[in-house]
């Protein structure tokens, strides 16, 4: 199974062609958010972005908003495939997104803090196509620069096994350590930001190609 790749916080024309040119399955836009993440973008700014994706690489929106009706609006200005819902939501309100989606594709993300994430998981897969394993400060639902227990991730991803529930892996994920990642955690996919970032918070042409790299080289391995 080949792993994909999705690289988030894009927030220029730059961005995404280097994201694009090293092979991204993937692009997140952040629109919507209630904590800090130097890559949110107005409405307008991500429509913008997200028309210039080509096609066969997926349009992700990332947000924070925990209103379903907030969510579908933003998804729909903007023109995404998939949603990735990173606030702190109610199984409700992950339901009502689906129903009210227009079929797009439903990411939930689970923040791993202990344990106890492993029910978290097993509780979010049942209403979204995929779940996020992210890790997460008290200022920060994503973008921190830092791993969790790769070891709770593994065996989330086993017990999602039997719901044909894909797992994608985030938080602190770089191009030095994303192949020990994958070969502990076995995800589906694997999602960065911060970990292939210029100083000035732009995305850099080859840590963006040798992420991906990383990633579809250890993929067969599995």
């Amino acid at each position: 199974m080949t792993v994909r790749a999705k690289l988030c916080g894009i927030r220029s024309e730059s961005d995404l062609r280097t994201a694009v040119e090293a092979g991204a399955d993937a692009v997140g836009f952040i629109c919507g958010v209630t904590h800090f993440s130097e890559d949110a973008l107005t409405g307008s700014r991500a429509r913008q972005l997200a028309a210039l994706a080509p096609p066969f690489v997926s349009r992700v929106l990332v947000t924070h908003l925990e209103e379903a009706a907030d969510i579908v609006r933003v998804a729909e200005l903007i023109g995404a495939d998939t949603i990735q819902i990173h606030g702190l939501v109610t199984p409700a309100t992950v339901r009502q997104v689906r129903d009210t989606a227009g079929g797009r594709r439903i990411v939930q993300a689970v923040h791993v803090t202990g344990p106890e994430s492993i029910d978290a998981a097993r509780a979010a897969a049942a209403n979204c196509d995929a779940v996020l394993l992210d890790s997460r400060t008290a200022t920060r639902l994503g973008g921190t620069g830092e791993t969790h227990d790769w070891s709770i991730s593994a065996t989330i991803v086993k017990a999602l096994t039997d719901l044909a529930r894909p797992v994608i892996l985030a938080g602190g994920l770089n191009p030095a350590n994303v192949a020990e990642a994958i070969a502990t955690v076995h995800p589906y996919a694997v999602d960065v930001n911060s970990g292939v970032e210029t100083p000035t918070g732009d995305k850099d042409p080859a840590a963006c190609a040798s992420f991906v790299t990383a990633a579809q080289q250890v993929s067969w391995l599995r």
